[in-house]
């Protein structure tokens, strides 16, 4: 049965843009009143991302990101979408949403991936072993033992304080297959990275659930889907907010990250052909335009991957534009 937007929750996922001419702390503060907007809004959870080494984004220190996120709101779940687990060591991880979860008691999720959230040369600066996240299902095994003592693989010799017997709901995320189906076999919610690998979508959803095995998490498959989503008053104007998460990909491709530039009138005068060929490949998925507009694509967005949850993503340039960006995007889904 086709679900409709109003029946499942929509949630917002945060890099923490840093806009040209501004800086990390007032990207902060604009996250913090971003969120307490969503919260107003209805918006069921609010995450953080972890990324390092780029002058566009302020969300390396995750966990205290999600702190100040949640000391800032009252009701809206707030989380980590993700945490890289590779580049911590798991009881460290443990300890710090364990001193969230205890400050913020029912509010706290843990989103978890295994790519190193930027270069190799920063992955070897956060002083970590590298495995290139092979040994992700031992370091995730370790973790959920500091929470839940009858899931250590062996015998702690320490102990998470705090952390042990909290619960606290523990996410996949990934961009391929193979989050999608240790999801699965250990019966863990998944959420997958639409907003930077469309075409990968719908085969590792399907693969999820067909691996899914009932745990004592989930008795069913729970798939949380993040989109770019970018709502304005008509679909011009949304093309042109769009422009700026165009050239952060740009500067990217061409390894030179920047921080979040304004939108232009004409993107195809900063891009060469093979430039756009990548970026609008990347970003095919992304769901842009009018309300109008946005709820016929959103509609047929989860209508392909029978989304449990949207968690939306808009890297827009002008904080008020990003504001009602959202505002908009819970008026058309809770309409």
């Amino acid at each position: 049965m086709t679900k409709k937007l109003t029946e499942i929750p929509f949630s917002v996922l945060d890099l923490v843009p840093i806009g040209q001419g501004s800086s990390a702390q007032e990207a902060l503060h604009n996250s913090l009143e971003l969120a307490q907007h969503a919260e107003q809004l209805g918006f069921h959870r609010y995450w953080i991302a972890e990324h390092h080494n780029m002058p566009g984004i302020a969300s390396s220190a995750t966990s205290v990101v999600i702190g100040h996120i949640a000391a800032g709101t009252s009701t809206i779940r707030v989380g980590a979408g993700g945490i890289m687990l590779p580049n911590h060591a798991p009881l460290v991880i443990a300890e710090q949403f364990g001193t969230l979860e205890s400050l913020f008691p029912g509010r706290i999720d843990l989103g978890l991936g295994r790519a190193p959230g930027s270069d190799q040369t920063t992955a070897r600066a956060l002083r970590r072993d590298r495995h290139g996240g092979l040994d992700f299902p031992h370091q995730l095994a370790e973790l959920r033992g500091y929470f839940d003592p009858s899931l250590a693989t062996e015998q702690n010799q320490v102990r998470a304080i705090p952390g042990e017997g909290l619960s606290i709901p523990i996410y996949l995320l990934g961009s391929s297959d193979f989050s999608a189906r240790l999801a699965g076999q250990l019966g863990l919610p998944f959420a997958f990275a639409s907003h930077f690998s469309p075409d990968f979508t719908a085969p590792a959803i399907q693969l999820y659930r067909q691996s899914f095995q009932p745990s004592a998490i989930l008795n069913e498959p729970y798939c949380m889907v993040a989109v770019n989503v970018i709502v304005a008053e008509s679909d011009d104007e949304a093309q042109r907010l769009s422009t700026s998460m165009q050239q952060s990909f740009l500067h990217l491709i061409r390894n030179q990250p920047a921080q979040l530039q304004p939108p232009v009138e004409d993107i195809s005068a900063l891009w060469l052909p093979h430039e756009k060929q990548a970026i609008e490949r990347q970003l095919a998925g992304s769901i842009i335009g009018s309300s109008e507009t946005v709820e016929k694509n959103l509609g047929a967005f989860i209508d392909l991957t029978d989304a449990d949850e949207i968690i939306a993503n808009a890297m827009i340039y002008d904080h008020q534009a990003r504001l009602s960006s959202y505002q908009l995007l819970a008026e058309l889904v809770q309409a």
